[in-house]
This record gives C-alpha cells, sequence and structure tokens, in this order.
C-alpha cells in the first residue's frame, strides 16, 4: 500500500513518513497541491492508495487540492491534517469526500488506526463495486434505434438533475434498465438503488414495505424495520407498476414526496428522508386519473420528466443485436460454447410481433442456449415461436392463373362470398358494404356465377 504525503513543512512530512514505512507502508512526498495532482494523474499516482493532506498549502490549499483529487480519482482515501483546524473546515473537508480530520500535532497512533481504517474501507468499497459489477453482468443497455437513441439523448439531461422521472411502456421493455442507467448517470450513482415492485405487494404490507415499521405495530412485527424511503435514504427509489398502488397508500406517499419525511407504521415520530423517486407503469395514468383510481396531484408530483419507453416492435435495429447480446451472456454464465444465429432463426425473431418485449427475447434466448445441438441455434431451438410462424398462413399463398383478370375475378368472387357468409345473405347489407346498388349486385353475382339466396 502506498501514501502519498502533502504538506508543505519539511519536518511534518519526514517524521510522518518514517513512522509510514516502519509500518510497511510505500511512501511518496509533495510540498504544494499541485505536485500532488501531478502525480496522482501520472503512472505514478496509479499506485496510491491513500493520501495525508494538510488544508493549509502554498498555492491551491487543501480543500482545493481534495476536490480536484477526488474528480480525478474518486476510489482514493484522504485524511486531512491541520494545525488550525476548526469545525467547519472538518465538515467541508468531509463533505468533499475525505475519510477523517485530524488535529496537528498529530497523534503518530492515532493517525496509524485511522490509516489503517481508511484503506479497509478502501478495500470494502472496490469489494462492493467488484460484487456489484458481478451481478449486474448481465445488464446492458441498447440504443441502437431512432426511438431509443431519441430516449439516450433525453437520459442524458435528465439523469444528473435531481427532476423525478416518469417511465411508461409496456411489460418487459426495459423500464428498470432505464430506471437504473439514470441512476448511474446521477450524482447519486455511489447510493443504494432501491426498487419496489407496488403489484407484487400486498394491500395491507405495502405501507410497512415503503415506510417501515415499529415492534408491535401489527401481528408479525416483531422487530422495527426500517422501509424502502429509508433504505433509498441519498440515493434512489424505483417504484414500479405505481399505478397499482391504492388510493389511501397514494396520499401517504404524495405526503412523503411533499414533505420530505415519512411516518413508519405504528407512529415512531417522522423521519426526514433524501431520495430521489423514479416511478414506471405500463397504464395510461391519464385514463387512470379520469377513472378514479389515480391521484392527480401524486402524477403531476411524479410526471416532472415523463418518459416514453418504446416496445421491442418498434425497435426491429436493435433485436438482432440484442437477441445475439443476450446469447453471449447466457452462454458465459452456463459454460456453454457460444453459438450463432442461424439466418432462418432471424428471420423468425423479425416476423414476430413480441408481446412480452425484451424479457420476451431474453427468456427464447435462454431456452435456447439451453437446447441448441449444432454450431447455430436454428428455428428448431426456438420451439413454439418458430411453430407458431410455420403455421402461420403465408399471404402471398394462392391458386395459379393463367392471366391478372383471372386472378382478379377470383378475388372478388371470394370476397363477395365472405360477405354473404357475414351478411346471412342479406343482400342488401351486403350491397351497403360493397358501394354497390342492389342491381349491379345481381349483375355482377351472375358475372361471377355466384347463386344469390337472400334471407
Amino acid at each position: 500500500m502506498t501514501i502519498l504525503i502533502v504538506d508543505d513543512e519539511p519536518g511534518i512530512r519526514r517524521s510522518l513518513g518514517e513512522s509510514l514505512s516502519e509500518e510497511g507502508y510505500g511512501v511518496i512526498k509533495a510540498e504544494r497541491g499541485e505536485q500532488a495532482l501531478d502525480l496522482l494523474q501520472n503512472s505514478d499516482g496509479e499506485g496510491v492508495h491513500l493520501m495525508i493532506l494538510d488544508v493549509w498549502l502554498p498555492g491551491i490549499d487543501g480543500l482545493e487540492t481534495l476536490k480536484q483529487a477526488k474528480a480525478l480519482r474518486p476510489e482514493l482515501q484522504v485524511v486531512m491534517i491541520s494545525g488550525h483546524g476548526n469545525i467547519d473546515t472538518a465538515m467541508q473537508a468531509t463533505k468533499l469526500g475525505a475519510f477523517d480530520f485530524l488535529e496537528k500535532p498529530v497523534d503518530l497512533d492515532r493517525l496509524l488506526l485511522v490509516v489503517s481504517n481508511a484503506l479497509k474501507q478502501r478495500h470494502l468499497e472496490q469489494e462492493n463495486l467488484r460484487l456489484y459489477r458481478e451481478v449486474n453482468q448481465d445488464r446492458f443497455f441498447m440504443a441502437e434505434s431512432p426511438a431509443m437513441r431519441r430516449l439516450l439523448s433525453d437520459l442524458d439531461l435528465v439523469a444528473p438533475t435531481e427532476g423525478r422521472v416518469l417511465l411508461v411502456g409496456e411489460n418487459g421493455s426495459g423500464k428498470e434498465e432505464v430506471a437504473r442507467l439514470i441512476h448511474n448517470q446521477s450524482a447519486r450513482a455511489r447510493s443504494p438503488f432501491v426498487e419496489v415492485n407496488c403489484a407484487a405487494i400486498p394491500e395491507e404490507l405495502i405501507e410497512s414495505e415503503l415506510f417501515g415499521h415499529v415492534k408491535g405495530a401489527f401481528t408479525g412485527a416483531v422487530r422495527d424495520q426500517k422501509g424502502k424511503f429509508k433504505e433509498a435514504h441519498e440515493g434512489t427509489l424505483f417504484l414500479d407498476e405505481v399505478a397499482d398502488m391504492s388510493l389511501k397508500t397514494q396520499a401517504k406517499v404524495l405526503r412523503a414526496l411533499q414533505e420530505g419525511r415519512i411516518e413508519p407504521v405504528g407512529g415512531g415520530g417522522a423521519e426526514a428522508v433524501d431520495v430521489r423517486v423514479i416511478t414506471a407503469t405500463n397504464k395510461d395514468l391519464t385514463e387512470e386519473i379520469r377513472c378514479g383510481r389515480f391521484r392527480e396531484d401524486l402524477y403531476f408530483r411524479l410526471a416532472v420528466v415523463p418518459l416514453r419507453i418504446p416496445p421491442l416492435r418498434e425497435r426491429s435495429e436493435e433485436l438482432i443485436p440484442m437477441a445475439e447480446a443476450f446469447i453471449r451472456l447466457i452462454s458465459r454464465k452456463y459454460g456453454r460454447p457460444l453459438r450463432r444465429l442461424a439466418p432462418e432463426a432471424r428471420e423468425t425473431l423479425l416476423r414476430h410481433n413480441w408481446p412480452g418485449n425484451v424479457r420476451e427475447l431474453k427468456n427464447l434466448m435462454e431456452r435456447a442456449v439451453i437446447l441448441a445441438r449444432g454450431a447455430e441455434i436454428t428455428t428448431r431451438d426456438l420451439g413454439a415461436l418458430a411453430v407458431r410462424h410455420l403455421s402461420e398462413p403465408d399471404p402471398f399463398s394462392f391458386p395459379e392463373f393463367p392471366s391478372l383478370k383471372d386472378a382478379r375475378e377470383w378475388f372478388e368472387g371470394t370476397y363477395i362470398q365472405r360477405e354473404l357468409k357475414a351478411q346471412n345473405g342479406n343482400m342488401t347489407r351486403v350491397a351497403e358494404r360493397l358501394g354497390l346498388d342492389r342491381s349491379n349486385l345481381y349483375k355482377r353475382l351472375k358475372t361471377l356465377g355466384i347463386e344469390a339466396r337472400e334471407t
């Protein structure tokens, strides 16, 4: 582990450096903030794990150096030291990302303890990041179509703000992925992303799930529990299927958004929470409001920035690349050999309407990877989807005709007979449907050799 000491006093640099070296740490020294930032930017600074930084420095001071160092290396742990420390300076340093603040003259035993704790914290954060990436390795966002590129452009503007976002789209279209993307591109990215599926929680439990409860609040409440709002403090709360909340719960959510405070079920006093709320639904909320199932005032609170997620059938440019991406991810997950999509399988995928959207495609590719035996994924591996499309009639399948005139008469006769059957032989209604006079209809039937039996 390498530690960078930044102080303009040579004696302090020497004493701190000797103590840290005796503990087995590598030491680099700098006397100015500018020099420290240069070290962090070049290859020598890549191995720096922690920086001990004086507040009072010539040139740019320690707080500005801290700010720029954190911008360069967010994972770098920083311990501030100062001979003129005060509470305001310490608070400011903590807000800028400092791990701790020590006053001069520095107690070396305490410094070594703080350094050890800071490096442990750095290790934990790196391990959490590794686990997060491992858990989310099958998540990706594709924007190959014009519709998704427009959405991505909107996300670039929305994500860095604190504006509440309402995502509207069909089931399986990727609303959760968009919500995560907004969170990951925001200033809250290092804080929790908490998801709640409002449709999956029973009505009698959703308030406790959102706001928490105190021990004894209801049967089964054997201990205090903090709710999802509290879990998402300083992060993002994603309320999926928000239209499935009852009006009673909607009223409590509205109050929480208005006041920035929540009260657990059973009392216990209101608690302040700082969360960015992103919501999603597959329903038309304006229709839900009209029918009295959704509060209009809550809608205006949630839909500061409404965004529509286009269904997969409107993103045909992404279909095959997305299918291939799923094949790669799932093959790696199950340790299966990587197989390509056969041309006929591609055609089958492109012909499908995808009512289940991205979720349906992912599930289908998982089944295909598991069942595929050859070097390619064929229509046989697509199972019911391929059978469905094979059984569909070909819209261009009809008898052979010697001329266009014969084909035209065949189509006209077939069309009129279908109307005769649909109208139970009522010639008046058939004539209206075809836009003909009754007399002209009879003449046409005679020409086509169709017997008219009026009921």
